[in-house]
């Protein structure tokens, strides 16, 4: 296996399952969990993924192996917040093993990176970068409040709409707005449902 750079990222958590949402749902992937996060959701669900400590930090070499032993056809890069890192040394490296790389970010660091799919998943809390608008291949909003459907057209409408997929996904807690936006969807066709499907069969 052959490794572009040596180098380090901080890994909370990483686990062969399938994506739970959006575009991919149901398709085994292996999933790294990069630790730090500043953007603070307060309906974060991964609270613990916000702080990072020095024993997380995993050489490149090291997670891409564990990438390729698990058979997956696809690694998706999430976090906390994993553009607060260079991702180019874990990127490269990954597609010398022949692997297909996702990444889900609220986009508030610069881009670094080559990916097969961009998930941007902005955040009220703080904004996302320009330059995410025009990279995502997918826009999910989660949905908390009925105001936050406003939110979702204003950032849809920075979006490619020839190339990016258009998602709301009610937050979890938040299982009355379901149809809520179920009833938007049918109004607004040029989105999609998303839900936590992974939630509701209880895996990873």
């Amino acid at each position: 296996m052959e490794i572009i750079e040596e180098s380090r990222i901080p890994v909370m958590e990483h686990f062969y399952t399938l994506q739970g949402e959006g575009q991919w749902a149901g398709s085994p992937a292996y999933f790294i969990r990069t630790a730090g996060c500043d953007v603070g959701c307060h309906w974060c669900d991964v609270k613990e993924s916000w702080t990072v400590k020095e024993e997380q930090y995993v050489k490149v070499e090291e997670v891409v192996k564990l990438a390729r032993d698990s058979k997956a056809p696809i690694v998706v890069v999430t976090g906390g917040e994993p553009t607060m890192y260079d991702l180019g040394p874990l990127t490269r490296s990954i597609k010398t093993v022949g692997l297909r790389i996702h990444i889900e970010t609220s986009g508030v660091y610069p881009f670094s990176g080559e990916f097969d799919w961009i998930t941007l998943s902005p955040k009220k809390f703080k904004a996302s970068r320009e330059e995410y608008y025009s990279l995502a291949q997918e826009l999910k909003v989660v949905i908390y409040t009925k105001h936050d459907l406003k939110w979702a057209e204003k950032e849809a409408a920075k979006c490619n709409p020839q190339k990016t997929r258009f998602y709301l996904q009610p937050e979890w807690s938040r299982k009355d707005r379901v149809g809520l936006i179920i009833d938007y969807i049918k109004a607004n066709p040029h989105w999609r449902l998303s839900i936590q499907s992974h939630k509701y069969i209880n895996i990873p």
